[in-house]
């Protein structure tokens, strides 16, 4: 996660301090986690042990690491300003996240919702598999879709981040093997690890997509127990797989006992016109995770895992150890939303698109030298910078006040350091913003001031 760190510019103290800030405001480096003795890091770096000691004493001086003798240093967070204080400085925009704001759809929903919720008051309110009416609902979206589905194939959940936790701890021991691609959303990497799996990344690209051999290859070799995928309109990328790779993936995963989760958060995010590929479960055996956080608002918390009805039935046992059931007004409300998706869904499409052609035209005016993809699908795009500057990059980002997440975020090893994920789901106004802050910081890439104060930046 180290790697590259020497490249910026001012004493090699002050760039080791830097890096390991970057690490622990991106959250490669977890807060209470103890960070290596001073000798040791030396050693590994191959520096002077008086380096790493200073570097160790400026990330103290700025609230980043704590030291307790006999018990190493251990990192933390500054103690951040208010939200108050941050709007009365000017405002701070958050581009680590990828989401759009609230659609306008949902006020007249969560009143209906508001007025139906009364004749579920008799019940208790813990709800460990999810209403009735909303897993009819979501089981006939998947229908539509092409893949037909019963009730009994969904349980509701709080958003997909807990059905793929829920997921990971539920279908993986300690040691098993897990397929991710790589880049691909570092939450789920946190999940199958929080589990005990041991990742095997397979690399995707904006330019070529999946390496299907590598991909072919991973399976045959290492056998997976599990393996999560994000097969359409893929964070950050954008790519989508092809139909003729979804039936050999399923193929194989089923040859050699591999269990496959296929995030399915932007399935229906796709802009370019292009007909959408059959869910990866009309191909072979596969659970799908979707949510509506990405197409409806993060505020809602609402999302749901498909599969067959035994392990959905060995889910609802599992749950207990981790919540007790999805909050019912906020089921009322999606069942609601789900009423009008089509509606709902075509005018995100017409906000994402309209957003990259922003992004596009401010990029191409303000940092021509940066390769930017035009994809057809999601909600960001997989910027190649052309130099390995991204953690540099994301520092100098922040003292201009634009929070973003290295590349290295999106990995498994601190690999992406060329690359930067900028979202295109912001208003226009925003989005000036954020890549005039991003010039600003290009322009000073190694010369830039060490910010005072952390951000934590909780990618979705």
């Amino acid at each position: 996660m180290l790697a590259g760190w020497r490249d910026a510019d001012g004493p090699a103290y002050l760039a080791l301090a830097d890096r390991i800030r970057l690490l622990v405001l991106d959250g490669r480096v977890a807060l209470g986690s103890r960070l290596p003795a001073e000798r040791d890091l030396a050693s590994m770096l191959e520096v002077s042990r008086t380096t790493v000691t200073a570097a160790y004493a400026e990330l103290r001086e700025s609230g980043y690491l704590t030291s307790v003798r006999g018990s190493g240093s251990v990192a933390r967070l500054p103690q951040a300003p208010t939200r108050a204080a941050e709007t009365q400085a000017g405002g701070r925009l958050d581009f680590s996240k990828a989401s759009m704001p609230a659609s306008a759809a949902i006020a007249d929903a969560a009143t209906l919702a508001a007025q139906q919720l009364p004749a579920h008051l008799a019940d208790s309110g813990f709800d460990p598999v999810g209403l009735p009416v909303l897993r009819q609902a979501i089981a006939d979206r998947y229908t539509a879709r092409g893949l037909p589905t019963e009730p009994g194939q969904i349980m509701v959940t709080i958003g997909a981040q807990h059905a793929i936790a829920l997921l990971s701890r539920t279908l993986l021991a300690r040691g098993d093997r897990a397929l991710v691609e790589s880049p691909s959303y570092p939450h789920a990497f946190e999940a199958l690890r929080n589990a005990g799996a041991r990742l095997v990344p397979v690399t995707v690209t904006t330019e070529e997509g999946w390496d299907e051999s590598a991909l072919e290859q991973a399976i045959q070799r290492t056998s997976p127990s599990l393996g999560y995928l994000m097969p359409d309109h893929h964070n950050p990328t954008g790519r989508t797989m092809s139909a003729e790779l979804r039936d050999r993936v399923t193929a194989l995963a089923a040859s050699h006992g591999t269990t496959l989760i296929a995030d399915e958060t932007m399935a229906e995010l796709g802009f370019d016109g292009i007909p959408p590929q059959l869910p990866l479960a009309a191909h072979g055996d596969a659970i799908l995770v979707g949510s509506v956080g990405k197409t409806v608002w993060g505020g809602v918390r609402i999302g749901w895992i498909r599969a067959e009805r035994q392990l959905i039935q060995r889910l609802v046992r599992a749950r207990s150890a981790g919540d007790l059931g999805t909050p019912i007004l906020e089921q009322l409300l999606v069942t609601n939303l789900l009423a009008d998706y089509d509606a709902i869904l075509d005018r995100r499409r017409d906000q994402l698109r309209a957003g990259q052609e922003v992004l596009l035209a401010l990029l191409a005016e303000y940092l021509p030298e940066w390769e930017v993809p035009r994809v057809g699908g999601g909600l960001t795009s997989w910027v190649h910078l052309g130099a390995p500057v991204s953690s540099q990059l994301t520092l100098a980002a922040r003292t201009r006040g634009l929070q973003i997440a290295a590349g290295p975020r999106f990995g498994t090893d601190g690999a992406f350091e060329r690359f930067l994920r900028i979202p295109f789901s912001y208003s226009p106004e925003e989005t000036r913003r954020g890549v005039e802050a991003l010039a600003e910081a290009w322009a000073t890439v190694g010369r830039h001031p060490v910010p005072e104060t952390g951000f934590l930046a909780e990618v979705v």
